[in-house]
């Protein structure tokens, strides 16, 4: 009979890293794992035991369940849904499901590549040859977004808000994102968050 796989939950991670945003949701998930750092200065995350977790050599990482997981909406749309009585997923069936996805895929695939182009200044491409559009367009659909209700999946807070309130977070910090008032008071009502505060800090 094939052994069973260890229900452990491990986070590899990295200091100044995205790993940050993997820690805000396990922060609030408040389940158990073991948490593996890897040393970047070093090479740990081009060695062969992290390689065979992520081949990307990147952070951060999960393994659960036997399986390793990466990117990081993935990881936290996967702990959404392997913890659903959290409630940070919206559950399969929800119409609110669709939305839900858009926005976890919004982050990664609109927001960060808006805001990095405009910090390192690349040059522009027609709209229609950019993932994303533009920048201004990127934001005034956050913003308009963020207008109607208070979190972006059908008002409450979920994994969703984890990705896009870290990447927007981010952008603030390097001065690459100004926030809108709708932004803004979105990003006050993460601060408030208890397992915000327990890894950003007050």
């Amino acid at each position: 009979m094939p052994e069973a796989q260890s229900e452990e939950l491990v986070f590899y991670s990295a200091p100044q890293s995205r790993s940050i945003v993997i820690e805000w949701m396990l922060a609030e998930l408040d389940v158990p794992f073991t948490r593996q750092t890897l040393d970047l200065s070093k090479g740990d995350q081009r060695k062969p035991d992290y390689l065979a977790v992520n081949p990307m050599g990147k952070v951060p990482s999960i393994t659960h369940k036997g399986v390793a997981v990466s990117e990081v909406a993935a990881i936290c749309t996967y702990l959404a849904d392997a913890f659903p009585e959290k409630g940070l997923s919206v559950p399969i069936g929800d119409p609110q499901r669709g939305p839900y996805m858009k926005w976890l895929f919004f982050g990664p695939g609109a927001l960060e590549p808006a805001i990095s182009d405009k910090l390192f200044e690349r040059p522009s491409v027609p709209d229609t040859a950019s993932g994303y559009g533009t920048y201004d367009r990127v934001m005034h659909v956050l913003s308009d977004a963020l207008s109607r209700q208070d979190y972006l999946a059908d008002g409450r807070f979920t994994a969703a808000d984890v990705v896009i309130g870290s990447t927007l977070g981010w952008g603030m910090m390097v001065k690459a994102v100004t926030p809108t008032p709708e932004i803004g008071a979105y990003l006050q009502r993460l601060q408030t968050r208890r397992a915000f505060q327990s890894v950003f800090g007050n």
